[in-house]
């Protein structure tokens, strides 16, 4: 059931999902995987693995990576493959709005990169944040308004300087902090709904 050496899977770390990590090998309890230095996973942290399998589904397996190597990264499996329906991973939107709320801060409205179910990348202008901190993430969602208390796990920021010094953008993915099935459920059908309209118009260009 493990994934073909040589084939490309997903790996999420901190939130963050990478779509085409290669497989370099697989075998027994151990993975060995091929990855962009910027993107490297940290030592000793914990990561989700998710393939297709035959018909419909994806294999998804928890491990700890134990050893890096230059631009190569072993995971060691921390539970057995699971097999589950591709219908309860999806990934996608964009543009949406986001408010971030914490404490003794103002709100701060930005915009959506992509989101799932888990978690969320989004982009803010002229705030400070810091991996760790937590939140409250309100996202407008067609005529819903999902809510989820969220931890930052990746943040960076770049300021505007071409043509003239401008404005702090801050990107972050967070990862929220408590699984609501009816938030997730609106989540899915939107982002699903959004990807058939996409399909459709692209049928009619």
């Amino acid at each position: 059931m493990l994934p073909a050496d040589g084939s490309y899977i997903e790996l999420t770390s901190y939130g963050e999902t990478l779509p085409e990590v290669r497989v370099v090998q697989a075998s027994g309890t151990v993975i060995t995987l091929s990855l962009a230095t910027a993107n490297l996973p940290p030592a000793d942290s914990a990561v989700e693995l998710r393939w297709p399998v035959a018909p419909r589904g994806r294999c998804a397996l928890a491990g700890n990576v134990v050893a890096i190597d230059g631009n190569r990264v072993e995971v060691r499996f921390s539970s057995a493959p699971v097999i589950l329906q591709s219908r309860h991973y999806v990934r996608g939107g964009g543009g949406e709005a986001i408010t971030m709320i914490r404490p003794e801060e103002e709100e701060a409205v930005g915009r959506v990169h992509d989101l799932s179910e888990r978690a969320v990348r989004a982009t803010f202008t002229d705030i400070e944040l810091h991996p760790g901190d937590e939140m409250l993430l309100s996202i407008q969602l067609g005529d819903d308004i999902v809510q989820f208390p969220a931890s930052a796990t990746k943040v960076s920021s770049m300021r505007q300087q071409v043509p003239r010094r401008g404005p702090l953008s801050v990107e972050m993915v967070a990862v929220f902090d408590a699984q609501d099935d009816h938030q997730a459920k609106v989540i899915r059908r939107y982002i699903m709904r959004s990807q058939l309209a996409a399909r459709q118009r692209g049928a009619l260009a």
